[in-house]
């Protein structure tokens, strides 16, 4: 069954001149406009008069370039390169004799004279604020220094305290003294070689492993080696040993060999860590 082709009102007629005129529409476009045009004689005069107008333009001849075209074109526009060169010339010339009347000597002397202005007050505010800066600075270093020294008697003061746990808070003060000097090794080692609490020299032998970049703490922890009688100590002075690969432990070792006492596990121990130093 055909279906039935949609009303069309005049504007929407209006809007397929176009197509009516080039024989594009749809079936039921071209169905539903024809139905329109019957009924609306307004739009039925206004598509004649359009079709008629189409039809004359068809009939138009289109004139055919003339054989001089080519060459005319590239004449016109040589002659227009040739005029706009020398307009663009003049604008430089222009620009650069404004700027030579404007750029006098005076005018050079006086930018010159504000540069060096300039110039001196920069580098005398950078000369006066230096002494502040370092005035400052040296307040700094000493309240650095004081703050260690306090550190330094803070640490030295806890590591004979009687409780354990403050020995131990002692040594954990050396990670924050940037420098160590002679009294703090010599009561670390102490700690290492006589504190009666095993944790305690552990975690003194772990701050010495810390400074043992320093010849004189490698030497202090070879020479404690006789003097432990821990296993635990004992068998963390060898790991250390063999990660520093300091050979000069070997002999050491060797005298811890003999002894009697010396626990079966550790002697085991100090065996492989001669042979990984050798």
């Amino acid at each position: 069954m055909k279906k039935e082709a949609k009303l069309m009102n005049c504007e929407e007629s209006k809007q397929r001149l176009t197509g009516w005129l080039n024989h594009q529409l749809t079936e039921s476009e071209q169905e539903a406009l024809n139905k329109h045009l019957a009924e609306c004689p307004d739009c039925q005069r206004e598509f004649e008069t359009d079709r008629q107008l189409w039809q004359l333009m068809g009939k138009v001849t289109v004139p055919q370039p003339s054989e001089h075209l080519r060459e005319g074109f590239y004449a016109m526009l040589n002659h227009f390169k040739e005029t706009e060169a020398p307009k663009k010339a003049n604008v430089w010339q222009e620009f650069i004799q404004k700027w030579q009347r404007f750029w006098t000597p005076q005018l050079a002397l006086r930018l010159a004279y504000s540069i060096c202005l300039i110039s001196i007050g920069l580098l005398g505010g950078y000369w006066l604020s230096r002494p502040k800066e370092m005035a400052y600075q040296e307040q700094l270093d000493t309240l650095t220094k004081e703050v260690q020294d306090m550190r330094q008697m803070m640490m030295l003061s806890l590591i004979e305290n009687p409780s354990a746990s403050e020995r131990l808070r002692a040594v954990s003060y050396t990670k924050e003294i940037n420098e160590i000097d002679g009294r703090v090794l010599e009561a670390l080692f102490t700690t290492l070689n006589n504190d009666p609490n095993v944790n305690v020299r552990l975690v003194t032998l772990e701050a010495l492993a810390q400074m043992a970049k320093d010849p004189h703490v490698r030497e202090g922890l070879v020479q404690s080696l006789p003097q432990q009688e821990s296993p635990l100590v004992q068998v963390a002075l060898a790991d250390l040993m063999v990660k520093l690969q300091e050979k000069r432990s070997i002999r050491a070792f060797k005298q811890m060999l003999r002894r009697d006492d010396l626990n079966d596990l550790v002697k085991t121990k100090i065996q492989q860590t001669i042979k990984d130093l050798s």
